[in-house]
């Protein structure tokens, strides 16, 4: 059998590869924190049908030869990875005051029911009957409270073993609960209407953000990849500032989707057309017995 069949079938198995992350980006143009993915292919193994020469200096009876470069034949691609594209989108405005968007780097830090660790860029928080901070998904949004008697307290966040569930007692005796820019959660005491700090968000970026693993739901993971997390809070040197009344819009951009799709299909036609090609060659030599 030829190669270029083979060839051609690596090409075409990376282009629908390529398209079906393209559909994947498209789909989720309106999702909110969303991060674009794209493909990365890579040439495979050659065979060598002739080794390289070196040039030799002629003598006074024979003549030097110039060498030769290596003669080889591939194998086709095949993906070489598939990055996240962890650029940072729009604001989009929601005016709904537990709305957050990042304006900068950091995810928030969740934990599911289960108790596993997770990280978004969606801060789309609400409190429950509890007066536990949870975010869309229901899973619970980390950070550290004021357990103290100031009512005004620093909160400091420098690692993951400080941090914990937001969960904020006599619920019912706060009123206009808001987080501020540097993710302070504060609220009007009706006893003294003081306005006090109750908790505080925090936050994490890794060493690698790109290595994160995508857990559906807008959750990213921590991975070998990735590093250990780096925890803080909101408007320090590490992280961006909280915005109110809005999130992060997706990054895709439909323009470079549409024009990669169009490429990813030619491509998958090219090699579609180079099978048709490599089966007629083959019908000719199986025609040569007739």
């Amino acid at each position: 059998m030829i190669r270029s069949m083979y060839s051609a079938v690596t090409g075409l198995r990376n282009h629908q590869t390529m398209l079906d992350v393209i559909g994947n980006n498209i789909s989720n143009v309106n999702t909110v924190g969303f991060k674009a993915s794209r493909v990365i292919f890579t040439d495979l193994f050659y065979q060598t049908l002739s080794a390289a020469t070196e040039p030799t200096e002629g003598t006074a009876n024979q003549v030097g030869s110039g060498g030769s470069n290596p003669i080889q034949i591939g194998y086709g691609s095949a993906v070489a990875t598939i990055d996240m594209l962890m650029t940072r989108s729009g604001f989009q405005q929601t005016s709904r005051t537990l709305d957050l968007y990042i304006s900068g780097e950091g995810f928030f830090v969740v934990q599911d029911n289960s108790g596993a660790i997770y990280y978004t860029r969606v801060g789309s928080l609400r409190f429950n009957a509890l007066g536990q901070l949870v975010d869309s998904n229901n899973s619970f949004v980390l950070g550290v409270m004021n357990t103290g008697t100031n009512p005004n307290p620093d909160l400091t966040i420098d690692d993951m073993d400080d941090l914990g569930i937001i969960e904020i007692e006599d619920f019912d005796k706060y009123t206009s609960i808001y987080i501020d820019r540097e993710g302070r959660i504060r609220a009007i005491n009706t006893e003294d209407n003081e306005i006090v700090t109750l908790g505080r968000i925090a936050l994490a970026t890794f060493p690698n953000i790109e290595g994160l693993s995508q857990e559906g739901n807008m959750y990213y993971a921590q991975t070998a990849a990735s590093g250990n997390p780096i925890v803080g809070h909101a408007g320090s040197a590490t992280f961006g500032e909280l915005v109110s009344g809005g999130l992060e819009m997706s990054n895709v951009d439909l323009t470079k989707e549409f024009t990669d799709m169009i490429i990813a299909q030619r491509g998958f036609k090219a090699n579609a057309r180079v099978i048709t090609t490599s089966d007629q060659v083959l019908e000719e030599l199986v025609n040569i017995k007739r």
